[in-house]
């Protein structure tokens, strides 16, 4: 029933899900319910929303926080909205593409205080939006995201799955990653040929694990990982040597200072593994 509802609502205001944005709305109000719970907002809370949709999560959300300013990239939706007037007022509705917006500017209007979002976005944008969280990790107290089975499980894998690589590395960086719940694909409309996952992503306080890093550079850390993995079937030494930071035999050197062997595979190292290498890379860098 909810599913023609759904179908209807969008017909009568010449509006489908769009396979160009990758839309697929989710229609269960008891599953936008728990994903807000889940996300233990308080009454005080300014909460960016990152695909406002048909406001399946809006409405909630707006009763569990103080303000929510939404974000979604479909015009359509914007006009949707701000003809029904369906919106609870304390939210604040912004057509705006996430990948391109201000974070600095979101946390401005947030009351200067670090950012907490609620996603529920198309799974095509899903990667360059985490890799987006990363990069302005100092401005996001937390995110809760909806992902693609898939994509949720790189972030929770471990060394020497297939799963594991650059995001898991990345984002583990910068935050602490919890499986919430498991989505069916009988949640949406359309329904996606995947199962769905929401996850916690930590960014503050700084995770343990992150507080007992070295210092380290986030540039640095990308473009080590990156090329580490850019060629996974090949040998540390051998990915490495093509990235153009140093020499092959300087690469060498500094694995091994690193206290790893050049032969090894990238999917067996370690976050703080990789962290180390950084800083055996920076030390020779500095010393040339």
């Amino acid at each position: 029933m909810v599913y023609q509802q759904t179908k209807a609502q969008l017909k009568q205001q010449g509006l489908a899900p769009s396979k160009k944005l990758g839309q697929n709305f989710l229609v269960h109000r008891h599953t936008a319910e728990r994903i807000v719970r889940l996300a233990s907002l308080s009454r005080q809370d300014s909460v960016i929303e990152i695909g406002v949709g048909l406001g399946a999560l809006t409405t909630p959300l707006a009763e569990s926080a103080a303000r929510v300013i939404g974000l979604e990239t479909d015009s359509g939706l914007i006009r949707l909205h701000k003809k029904e007037q369906d919106l609870p007022e304390n939210v604040e509705l912004i057509h705006q593409d996430v990948l391109q917006a201000d974070f600095s500017d979101l946390v401005r209007k947030s009351e200067g205080k670090r950012l907490k979002i609620i996603a529920n976005l198309p799974y095509s944008i899903s990667s360059p939006f985490l890799f987006k969280l990363i990069e302005q990790h100092d401005k996001i107290d937390f995110a809760v995201v909806m992902l693609q089975k898939e994509v949720g499980l790189r972030l929770l894998a471990v060394p020497g799955t297939k799963e594991y690589g650059i995001p898991t590395i990345m984002m583990a960086s910068c935050a602490e990653t919890t499986l919430l719940m498991r989505v069916k694909p009988e949640e949406f409309h359309p329904r996606p040929k995947v199962d769905s996952v929401v996850v916690r992503l930590r960014f503050q306080p700084v995770p343990d694990r992150v507080q007992a890093l070295e210092s380290f550079d986030y540039g640095l850390l990308k473009t080590v990982v990156n090329g580490a993995f850019g060629q996974r079937r090949k040998t540390l030494l051998n990915a490495l040597s093509s990235t153009g930071l140093l020499s092959k035999e300087a690469i060498r050197q500094c694995i091994v200072s690193a206290k790893l062997s050049p032969s090894i595979r990238a999917e067996k190292l370690e976050l703080e593994d990789f962290v180390k290498l950084c800083s055996e890379i920076r030390k020779y860098q500095t010393i040339e």
